[in-house]
């Protein structure tokens, strides 16, 4: 069968359409990463007792499975052992999973970069009277943020593949929606470079923002 130039151009209108869900998804995935990232990395740099043993397993777990296996434990198997789990959509379970999944990786991220910074700063913080907390908000995350920037750019892009994923718990993403014009047309080859085409396109741009905001923050310290 050969290459067909119509329908190959013709599918990136379809595809396009659903780009925003694909993009909410990588938007809510990346906050919420952000977040349940930092809050990890926190309680391990300051090793508080239960609370460093539970996300140490969490760690172990989310990075020890495939993203796959996760996103179908959490769609389908919890739900049944956890009844109020079945009103979980497939949005909420590929959201959830990329965020589990991605933190286990990011959190070790922000906590090598929390120990970058030098203990004579911290030292100095308690001299002045600060509690812990001013010197976390104030000294050490503004310093550890600059550095962790590149790492974060790295993850944001693998979520935003991450999100190809939808499809298999039937969300009508860009690959979803690719993979169902593919088999009304049988032109898959058409339709799976389509897709390559639009994910190449938004992770070189997503790059090129992040060498920019690298630059910017190179210049603070």
């Amino acid at each position: 069968m050969l290459f067909d130039i119509n329908n190959f151009t013709g599918l990136f209108p379809i595809v396009l359409s659903s780009l925003g869900l694909t993009s909410e998804i990588a938007l809510l995935s990346l906050i919420g990463t952000f977040f349940l990232s930092l809050i990890i990395a926190i309680i391990r740099y300051y090793k508080i007792p239960i609370l460093t043993q539970f996300f140490n397993v969490f760690i172990t777990v989310f990075r020890a499975t495939p993203l796959v296996v996760e996103l179908f434990m959490i769609f389908f198997a919890l739900p049944c052992i956890f009844p109020a789990l079945k009103a979980m959509t497939p949005f909420q379970a590929v959201v959830l999973s990329l965020i589990f999944n991605t933190s286990s990786f990011m959190a070790e991220s922000f906590r090598a970069a929390l120990e970058s910074v030098d203990r004579g700063q911290i030292e100095a913080c308690y001299s002045l009277g600060m509690t812990k907390r001013q010197a976390m908000l104030r000294v050490i995350l503004p310093q550890a943020f600059v550095v962790a920037v590149p790492s974060i750019g790295n993850h944001f892009i693998g979520i935003i593949k991450g999100t190809a994923l939808g499809f298999t718990v039937g969300l009508a993403d860009v690959m979803g929606t690719a993979k169902m014009e593919a088999a009304l047309s049988l032109r898959f080859f058409e339709a799976y470079l389509c897709v390559t085409v639009v994910y190449l396109v938004i992770v070189l741009a997503v790059e090129f923002v992040l060498r920019l905001i690298e630059r910017r923050l190179a210049n603070l310290y």
